[in-house]
């Protein structure tokens, strides 16, 4: 996937409710994670870094940890919505905390060039940071009862998404109506409207 593809709202989404949801939804339907360019703009666009927060220090090594974590985090969630939890969900527990020790990056408040207040970073932010505000969001989640109780996984056809529903009622059912949701729709006039011709 090309770099100018990524603005694109389904390339990148961060529609699942928690950054480490939106994370999640990095795999599919295929790897978003391709590339370190791909990467920097999910970093960004997730909120973990202001805009315009410099990453050309990020490498290849920044793709297999965000990966590796993701896949943990994966495993928690999943794991959660199981009956019972997977046998490697204590691995997964015990990655996922290690990480979340790591201090994420700090924001500095500064003036902007009309005066206004805008966040900045002092530095670079490192991986480790990175991942430990992932770890700390995905820690928050999986131990605030109302929150886990609001975990779905998407009822789109073939879509693995879990999302966080905070809709009223609680009666959400796909990880974005704009996707799954407009898929479902037009899935249902076909068949309605194939009903009809037979």
């Amino acid at each position: 996937m090309a770099l100018g593809t990524v603005t694109d709202a389904y390339e990148l989404r961060f529609d699942a409710g928690r950054t480490c949801l939106d994370l999640l939804a990095t795999t599919h339907p295929e790897e978003r994670f391709d590339s370190v360019e791909v990467l920097c703009a999910w970093i960004i666009g997730a909120g973990l870094v202001p805009p315009g927060t410099t990453l050309a220090h990020a490498d290849g090594s920044w793709l297999v940890e965000f990966r590796e974590l993701r896949g943990r985090i994966g495993q928690l969630v999943r794991g959660g919505l199981a009956p019972e939890p997977w046998p490697s969900y204590d691995v997964a527990l015990a990655r996922v905390n290690d990480l979340a020790c790591a201090a994420p990056p700090a924001p500095r408040a500064v003036r902007d060039e009309d005066g206004s207040l805008v966040r900045k970073l002092d530095h670079p932010p490192e991986c480790a940071a990175l991942l430990g505000a992932l770890a700390r969001d995905a820690v928050e989640l999986l131990t605030d009862p109302v929150a886990r109780a609001g975990l779905r996984e998407c009822e789109g056809d073939n879509c693995p998404i879990v999302y966080l529903d905070s809709s009223r009622g609680r009666r959400r059912r796909w990880c974005s109506s704009e996707v799954c949701g407009n898929r479902e729709r037009v899935a249902r006039h076909r068949r309605r409207a194939a009903l009809a011709r037979a």
